[in-house]
């Protein structure tokens, strides 16, 4: 189904150590608004999607934030690298160290893992949007938070980057919307995921 392209989708070219930074981005790698809940909600939400047209933007959209989860962790990555004891220390990422080194694990900023419990699926349609458009505007504040956190030009364009695309995946969310709710008026008969 897919073709890994070995690049991200947006350059990103972090060259000084923030571990504070890092801390702080963790909130889109393994918050509950992250890009890895993003992703595997849509692409659990799909197969509920009355219309092929539907269905299609939940796997698109599914599939560009499992690469947008990449970007932030190559943002993390590039935040350690580099950084001492010391400064990691400082930014309260001692207890990171201790159980994960510098490497990137699906955790919030606090320290809280990764939960299936923040991917929403409830099969109905309307519903699954709705709460879809709500993740994507959630995650573009969180955006836009993080981007008031640093004056680092590296870290605030590729974050400008992903905020940008969480406005466009509300807009498709908000077509599909319209699309289910012109269906339900209609009546359609559904055969598997596609209106007839």
């Amino acid at each position: 189904m897919w073709i890994y392209e070995k690049k991200l989708q947006y350059p990103v070219r972090i060259t000084k150590p923030d571990p504070r930074m890092a801390k702080l981005l963790l909130a889109q790698y393994g918050g509950p608004d992250s890009e890895l809940g993003a992703g595997l909600r849509y692409l659990t939400q799909r197969y509920s999607m009355p219309d092929c047209r539907c269905y299609a933007a939940l796997t698109d959209i599914g599939t560009e934030e499992l690469a947008h989860w990449e970007m932030i962790a190559t943002m993390i990555y590039q935040c350690l690298r580099g950084a001492c004891k010391d400064s990691l220390k400082a930014a309260g990422m001692d207890g990171y160290y201790v159980m994960h080194g510098k490497g990137i694990y699906p955790v919030n900023p606090d320290g809280v893992p990764f939960t299936s419990a923040y991917i929403s699926c409830t099969g109905d349609p309307i519903a699954d949007l709705h709460e879809d458009m709500a993740a994507e505007q959630k995650a573009r504040v969180t955006y836009e938070h993080l981007m008031t956190m640093t004056d680092n030009p590296e870290i605030i364009d590729p974050l400008r980057f992903l905020r940008e695309r969480e406005i466009v995946h509300y807009q498709r969310f908000g077509e599909c919307l319209m699309i289910v709710q012109d269906l339900k008026c209609k009546k359609k008969v559904v055969v598997r995921g596609c209106a007839k």
